[in-house]
C-alpha cells in the first residue's frame, strides 16, 4: 500500500515537481521502495508543513519556479521574478522612488508584504527594518534551486505574518564544482545597466558524508531618471489632463513666461512649490495670495509651477555585495549537522526633485530689507484685507506697533513657497548590512522519528543619509532680519536669505545655511529557537489507509527587536530641519518575545478503493504567547482525496493570525505626509458648502470667514500625525483562510507530464493592523457627519498643509480586507522526435473579491480591477505562460505576461481626465535562448518586452506616491522599454 502512494508521489513529482515555469502545482516529494529504506533515502517537508514522509502532497496549492525558469528569466533579483507571477502585485522595488525604503519586497494577493512571510529553506529570514519587512535583495539568486509559494495562509505551520501565505527559498546544499555566472542587461536607449557576477563553489566532503558550498554575488544596478524617457520629462496632470497634449505631440513642457523663467518652471503639470517663490498669508484668504516675479515684484496672479518629474528615478540605482556559506555533515548514519551563514552589504540611493519651503508657515518681519518695495506694499494691503474680512487674528498677525493695521513694523504669518533648486536635488542613500546564521543537528531516534534542533540570530544595520533639504528653522532664523546682513537671533552663524524672487536669489552663503544633511540608523535583531520531532505513530493507523498516522511536534522560541535613531535635526517637531521631508522623527525602540507550540498530523484515512485510490487528512495546530498581545492560537484542517490515479482533490481550511510589528506597537507621535483628494473646506470646493458643511468645518478648527477660502490639498497630499494609537494599541489580526482545488494529471501518449490545477482561494481578514487613510477621515467627517472622525482634523489658521496642522492617522486595528479568487495552472511536453520537444506552462489568476472596509461607517474599497490613491493597480485578470522548444543544445522559449484592462475606482472617476478614465489590457512578449557552447559554457540571450510596447499615461496623481510616478505606474507596466540580457556560465 505504501509502494501505491510512493508510485503516486513520484508520478506527481515527476510531472510537476521539475515545471519549468512557475504554475500551481500539488507539489510532492518521495523517493524509495519500502518502510525499511525509509532511513536510506531523502524525505521532504512539502513547503507548508513540517512532517517529513514520503509520499506527502500537500493539501494547500503551491507555486513553485523552477532553477530553469529562474534561468530563462536572468534575473539577479528574485523580487522581479516573483513580481511577473499573477499571484502578486509590485511591492517596494527598484521601479519605487519616492516613498521607497530601498528594498525589495514581495506583495501576495495585494494583502500588503507584512503579511507574506520569507522564508530561506524553511526558515525565517531577519527583516531590515523595524517593521518587519524582508529585502529579498539579500537572496543569493545564483544558489536558488527553486522558489515556492504557497497562498491561502501559513500561520499554522510558521507562525505569524504568513496570512497571505510564505514564499520558501530552497537554496542548493548539495552543490558540488565550480560555477561563474555573469550576466549584463541593458535597455533598447543604451541606459539603466545592469551587471551581475556569481561565483559558486561546493564540495563533497568525507566520502560523501557532507557538503559545503559557498556563493558570492555582485550586483550593480545603474540609474534612469524619468527625465530620460519622453513620458517622464513633463508632469502631466490628472484631474485636467494638462500637458497631455504636449506629450503626445513630442512637445516640451511649456515654459513659464520670461518674468517667472527659472530651471523647470514650466506653465502648468507642476508644483505649486515654485520658483519664483508663491506668497499667501496663512488663513488669509484667497484674496491674500501671490506670486513673486523674478525682478522681485509680487502679483496677485500665478505665473508658473515647478516641473519636478525629470529629477526623479524610473529605476533606482543600488550595488550589492554578498556571500552565502552553507555546510552540513553527517557525524554517522544517524545524525547530521548543519549550518548557513549569509552576509550582505547593500547601497540604495533614491532622489526626488530640490526640495522648497512647501507648506511652512514663517513668521516674516516686514521690515524685512530683502522684501522691494512693491512686494512690502502688497504684503501690507493683503494683510490689511484679511483683517477686513476677519482673517487675521493673533494666529497670524503680530500688530508690533499696536496701531491695530498691517504696517510696516508688523510681523505676518506667511507661507513662502519656494523651490530651492540652489540646493541641489534631494536624495536618501541606503546603506544595509545584514547577516544571518543558522546551526543545528537533526537526524533519527527511535528507530522512525526524526528530530532537529536549530538556532539562529540575524541582524540588520541600516544608515540612511538625507541631503539637499531645507533646513526649516534656519531659514525661519534667516527670514528674520533688519538689515540683510545679520538675523535678530544673534546667532553669528546665520545667513540672512532671500525667498523674495527667482532662481538665483539664494547665494552659495546662503544656502550653506539654509540645508540640512541628516543621519537616521536602524538596527534589527532576531533570535529563533527551534526544535522539532517527526515520524509515525504506529499503533494509529486505520485499516486499509496504507500507512499509520505521521505527527510532528515543535517548540519554537523567537526574540525581535527593532532600533531607530533618527539625528537631532530630524526630531524637531512639528516639522524636522529639513523641509520637503513630510514632517518630523522621533527614535523607535522595542520589539517582542514569543513562545510557541506547534503540532501537525498528517493521516492517510482510504488506500486503494474504488473512487478512493488515496484519501488522506491533515490538521495542524499552534499556540503562541506574546509579551506584547497575549496568547493566540492557529489552526488547519484539509484533505488530499484522489478518487483515480489521475485526479486529486485538495481542500483545506485555516485560522491564521499576525500579531504587530515593532513599528505598529512602538512608533511614537509624529507629522508626515498622505495622499488626499482634496479638502472639503478649502476654496477647492468653495461652490459646494452649505449651511451642514460650514457647520462641519467649523466644528474642527475653522473660523466662518476661512471656510472656503483656505488652500485646497498640495499635489495631492496633506499633512497627516501619524504613530502607534497611544490610547488603543493594536492587536492582533485573525484571518480565516479557506482553498479548494482540483489537479488532473492524465497519461497522454502524445503529451508528457501533464498536469492541470483549478484552485480557489478566500482570505479573510479581520482587525487589520494599519490607519485610516487622510480621505477616509475627511470624508467621514464631513459627508457623513461623524464626530468622531472629526476630531481627528486639526487645523492651522484653517488650513490642512501648513505645518503644526494634520490629520490623526494612528496605527490602530481597523475592520476587515479580503482577497477571493480562482487560479488556473497547467504544465505539459509535446515530444517532437529528432525536433526536440515542445513545452508549455502557465498561471492564470481571476480575483472575484479585493476589499477592505475600515470601521462600519467607512465605505468599503473595492480594488478589484481599479486603479487610485486608494487602490494599487490590481487587475481583475492576469496571467503568465512560457512556450518553449528545446533540441539537443539550443533552447527558444517565449513568456507571455497578460494584464487585463482596469478602470480608475467609480467613486472618483469625476477627478480624473477623460482619457485617464480607464487603462487597456497590456500584452508583454518575453524571448530568451541559451546554447550550450561545450560541455561546461552555456551562453544565453534575453529581450524583455520584445515589441516594445509603451506603458500607459494617466499623469501624476492617479495613485499613491509610491506607485504613481512619472505619469505612470512604473512597477506594474514596463516604463523602460525594451530590454536586453545577455549571460554566460561556466560550470565545472
Amino acid at each position: 500500500m505504501l509502494k501505491s502512494r510512493l508510485t503516486l508521489a513520484l508520478q506527481l513529482a515527476l510531472g510537476v515537481g521539475i515545471s519549468s515555469l512557475a504554475l500551481t502545482s500539488p507539489t510532492a516529494f518521495a523517493a524509495g521502495e519500502d518502510e525499511e529504506a525509509n532511513k536510506d533515502i531523502e524525505v521532504i517537508a512539502v513547503t507548508g508543513s513540517r512532517i517529513r514522509q514520503p509520499g506527502a502532497v500537500s493539501a494547500s496549492p503551491i507555486t513553485s519556479i523552477g532553477e530553469q525558469e529562474l534561468a530563462f528569466q536572468q534575473e539577479p533579483e528574485v523580487e522581479q521574478v516573483l513580481r511577473t507571477l499573477p499571484s502578486t502585485i509590485p511591492g517596494d522595488g527598484s521601479n519605487v522612488n519616492n516613498g521607497s525604503a530601498g528594498a525589495a519586497t514581495v506583495n501576495l494577493r495585494g494583502l500588503g508584504s507584512q503579511r507574506s512571510l520569507i522564508l530561506v529553506n524553511g526558515r525565517r529570514m531577519i527583516p531590515y527594518n523595524y517593521n518587519g519587512s524582508v529585502d529579498t535583495s539579500v537572496i543569493p539568486a545564483a544558489l536558488v534551486e527553486r522558489i515556492d509559494v504557497v497562498t491561502g495562509g501559513a500561520s499554522a505551520v510558521y507562525g505569524s505574518d504568513a496570512i497571505a501565505g510564505a514564499v520558501n527559498f530552497v537554496l542548493k546544499d548539495d552543490f558540488e564544482g565550480i560555477a561563474l555566472n555573469t550576466s549584463h542587461q541593458v535597455t533598447d536607449e543604451n541606459d539603466g545597466d545592469k551587471d551581475n557576477i556569481s561565483l559558486t563553489i561546493g564540495s563533497n566532503l568525507a566520502d560523501d558524508r557532507g557538503n559545503v558550498v559557498l556563493s558570492l554575488d555582485w550586483t550593480k544596478r545603474k540609474d534612469i531618471r524619468l527625465g530620460d524617457r519622453p513620458l517622464g520629462l513633463l508632469g502631466i496632470e490628472t484631474d485636467s489632463g494638462a500637458n497631455y497634449e504636449q506629450f503626445l505631440n513630442g512637445e516640451p513642457p511649456i515654459p513659464a513666461p520670461p518674468e517667472c523663467e527659472a530651471p523647470n518652471s514650466v506653465e502648468s503639470g507642476g508644483s505649486t512649490t515654485a520658483i519664483p517663490t508663491r506668497f499667501a498669508i496663512v488663513g488669509g484668504g484667497a484674496s491674500s495670495s501671490g506670486q513673486f516675479r523674478n525682478d522681485g515684484t509680487l502679483a496677485a496672479d500665478t505665473c508658473s509651477v515647478f516641473n519636478f518629474n525629470p529629477y526623479n528615478f524610473y529605476q533606482t540605482p543600488s550595488e550589492r555585495y554578498s556571500g552565502t556559506a552553507l555546510a552540513h555533515y553527517s557525524l554517522n548514519d544517524e545524525h547530521e549537522v548543519y549550518s548557513s551563514l549569509t552576509y550582505s552589504s547593500i547601497s540604495v540611493d533614491t532622489q526626488v526633485a530640490p526640495s522648497g519651503t512647501f507648506g511652512s508657515s514663517f513668521d516674516l518681519p516686514l521690515f524685512n530689507p530683502l522684501i522691494g518695495a512693491q512686494a512690502r506694499q502688497f504684503m501690507i494691503d493683503a494683510g490689511n484685507t484679511a483683517l477686513a474680512n476677519n482673517l487675521l487674528g493673533a494666529n497670524n498677525w503680530d500688530d508690533v506697533n499696536g496701531n491695530g493695521v498691517v504696517d510696516e513694523e508688523d510681523y505676518l504669518t506667511v507661507q513662502l513657497r519656494r523651490r530651492t533648486l540652489e540646493l541641489g536635488a534631494r536624495t536618501e542613500r541606503y546603506d544595509t548590512s545584514l547577516f544571518q546564521f543558522v546551526t543545528g543537528v537533526n537526524g533519527y531516534f527511535s528507530d522512525d522519528w526524526q528530530y532537529d534542533v536549530s538556532f539562529q540570530y540575524g541582524e540588520s544595520n541600516r544608515t540612511t543619509v538625507r541631503g539637499g533639504y531645507t533646513n526649516l528653522t534656519n531659514i525661519q532664523n534667516a527670514l528674520d532680519t533688519a538689515d540683510g546682513v545679520t538675523c535678530l537671533n544673534g546667532d553669528p552663524t546665520c545667513v540672512p536669505i532671500n525667498l523674495f524672487g527667482g532662481f538665483g536669489t539664494i547665494t552659495d552663503e546662503m544656502a550653506g545655511y539654509a540645508t540640512a544633511i541628516a543621519l537616521q540608523q536602524q538596527k534589527y535583531s532576531q533570535r529563533i529557537a527551534t526544535a522539532t520531532v517527526n515520524g509515525p505513530i504506529e499503533f494509529i493507523e486505520i485499516p486499509g489507509a496504507g500507512a499509520p498516522l505521521a505527527m510532528s511536534f515543535g517548540y519554537e522560541y523567537r526574540k525581535e527587536k527593532g532600533l531607530f535613531e533618527p539625528d537631532e535635526c530630524l526630531k524637531l517637531a512639528p516639522a524636522s530641519c529639513q523641509g520637503g521631508a513630510g514632517g518630523n522623527q522621533l527614535p523607535i525602540e522595542g520589539g517582542f518575545t514569543v513562545d510557541e507550540l506547534f503540532l501537525e498530523g498528517y493521516l492517510p484515512v482510504l488506500d486503494s478503493m474504488a473512487l478512493a485510490e488515496t484519501l488522506d487528512v491533515e490538521f495542524g495546530f499552534r499556540w503562541a504567547d506574546y509579551d506584547t498581545v497575549g496568547s493566540n492560537e492557529t489552526w488547519k484542517l484539509g484533505f488530499n482525496w484522489r478518487p483515480v490515479s489521475s485526479v486529486l482533490v485538495r481542500v483545506m481550511q485555516q485560522q491564521a493570525t499576525r500579531a504587530p510589528n515593532v513599528g505598529e506597537i512602538a512608533s511614537p507621535v509624529v507629522t508626515g505626509l498622505d495622499n488626499a483628494g482634496g479638502d472639503p473646506c478649502s476654496v477647492g470646493n468653495a461652490g459646494n458648502i452649505d449651511a451642514t458643511l460650514r457647520a462641519l468645518c467649523v466644528s474642527t478648527g475653522m473660523s466662518d470667514a476661512q471656510v472656503g477660502n483656505v488652500q485646497d490639498v498640495i499635489s495631492g497630499q496633506v499633512q497627516v500625525i501619524s504613530g502607534s494609537d497611544p490610547l488603543n494599541p493594536p492587536d492582533a489580526e485573525e484571518a480565516s483562510t479557506f482553498t479548494a482545488g482540483i489537479v488532473w494529471t492524465p497519461e497522454f501518449d502524445t503529451l508528457q507530464n501533464f498536469t492541470i490545477s483549478l484552485d480557489y482561494y478566500d482570505i479573510d481578514i479581520d482587525d487589520i493592523i494599519g490607519e485610516f487613510s487622510a480621505q477616509e477621515i475627511l470624508d467621514a467627517c464631513y459627508e457623513l457627519g461623524d464626530t468622531t472622525e472629526c476630531a481627528k482634523i486639526r487645523r492651522v489658521g484653517g488650513d490642512l498643509t501648513v505645518a503644526g496642522a494634520g490629520i490623526e492617522q494612528y496605527t490602530t486595528n481597523l475592520k476587515n480586507l479580503r482577497a477571493e479568487g480562482v487560479e488556473l495552472g497547467f504544465n505539459f511536453a509535446w515530444p517532437l522526435d529528432s525536433m526536440g520537444e515542445l513545452q508549455f506552462s502557465g498561471t492564470i489568476n481571476k480575483y472575484l473579491t479585493q476589499e477592505s472596509q475600515s470601521s462600519d461607517t467607512a465605505r468599503v474599497i473595492d480594488c478589484k480591477g481599479y486603479y487610485s490613491t486608494s487602490c494599487d493597480p490590481l487587475a481583475e485578470l492576469r496571467w503568465v505562460q512560457r512556450t518553449t522548444w528545446a533540441m539537443d543544445d539550443f533552447t527558444v522559449s517565449l513568456q507571455w505576461r497578460h494584464i487585463d484592462g482596469i478602470d480608475v475606482e467609480p467613486i472618483v472617476v469625476d477627478d480624473y481626465f477623460e482619457d485617464f478614465r480607464s487603462i487597456d489590457s497590456y500584452d508583454y512578449f518575453d524571448l530568451y535562448a541559451n546554447y550550450h557552447i561545450t560541455e561546461n559554457i552555456t551562453a544565453s540571450l534575453g529581450i524583455d518586452n520584445l515589441f516594445e510596447k509603451d506603458a500607459p499615461v494617466v499623469g501624476g496623481e492617479a495613485g499613491d506616491t509610491s506607485s504613481n510616478s512619472g505619469n505612470t505606474f512604473p512597477s506594474n507596466y514596463d516604463v523602460l522599454g525594451r530590454k536586453f540580457k545577455l549571460g554566460v556560465r561556466f560550470q565545472f
